[in-house]
């Protein structure tokens, strides 16, 4: 059973070996795959985009850990989600604020199950010693109930889901600047579609309006430099330029809103 790591450690420190070796304590014959320690240190948003942005790719059955945690040793919980055939583990935080809107339906549990904790749980890096182990007992077989008690009350990202407004326009956020400056919103297929553009849609982002619509970054050189809509690979809509940078160019930034008129 495959076993995920997404973290803000970096590489330097001992950490993501100790997270691995909890991991493998835990189940011996769990395959270990590492989507990125490279989160921005104690940023849970970018974390939240990186594990919706990958997690699909996974097959069924993979439990993914995921260790962004500024409130470490707090009173905030430790959790398990299941949802979409997939099970996550982590801290109620926000970090699965945007898995939560992806993998409906799903439940959340908390960890209160300390038999599948390590012995000695440090205060300081609960990663190692409650979420490592935890998943490897997941990955085999231990079922999410065994963990904890069922929660309702788990934290959300405010920016994670599309509000609609009632005059037709929906509102949504800029959840990701990557590397090249796009902006990755957080509007899915389900939300519109490019029947919707040709229809007459537009987007407005930071008052500068988006008129074009693109399959992919290359098409039409016609209106080059100026700013484009184009569904990108997480399956999210995002604002970009044709080798240049649309968050430099609309002055856009990770939180601002984006209005699309249908």
């Amino acid at each position: 059973m495959i076993v995920t790591l997404l973290t803000d450690f970096g590489t330097a420190d001992y950490f993501v070996g100790a997270l691995k070796g909890a991991v493998l304590a835990a189940n011996p014959s769990a395959r270990v795959v590492d989507i990125t320690h490279e989160v921005p240190p104690f940023d849970v948003e970018a974390g939240a985009f990186t594990l919706r942005a990958a997690f699909e790719t996974f097959p069924e059955g993979t439990v993914h850990v995921g260790v962004v945690d500024p409130g470490v040793g707090s009173a905030r919980r430790a959790i398990a989600v299941e949802g979409h055939g997939h099970t996550f583990v982590g801290p109620d935080n926000g970090l699965f604020g945007h898995v939560y809107e992806r993998a409906a339906p799903f439940r959340v549990f908390q960890l209160t199950n300390a038999n599948f904790f390590r012995r000695e749980v440090s205060p300081t890096f609960h990663g190692r010693d409650i979420f490592a182990p935890v998943a490897g007992a997941l990955a085999r077989g231990v079922r999410a109930e065994e963990l904890g008690p069922e929660v309702f009350d788990f934290v959300r990202l405010p920016s994670a889901a599309v509000e609609r407004v009632g005059d037709g326009t929906l509102v949504g956020t800029v959840i990701h600047v990557d590397r090249f400056g796009n902006l990755v919103t957080n509007f899915a297929r389900e939300d519109l579609d490019e029947e919707s553009f040709a229809r007459g849609a537009r987007l407005r982002v930071e008052g500068r309006e988006v008129r074009r619509f693109r399959r992919f970054f290359a098409e039409d050189f016609e209106g080059a430099g100026e700013p484009f809509a184009v569904w990108g690979s997480a399956g999210l809509l995002e604002v970009a330029v044709f080798r240049d940078s649309a968050a430099r160019l609309l002055g856009a930034k990770r939180g601002d809103k984006v209005e699309v008129n249908l």
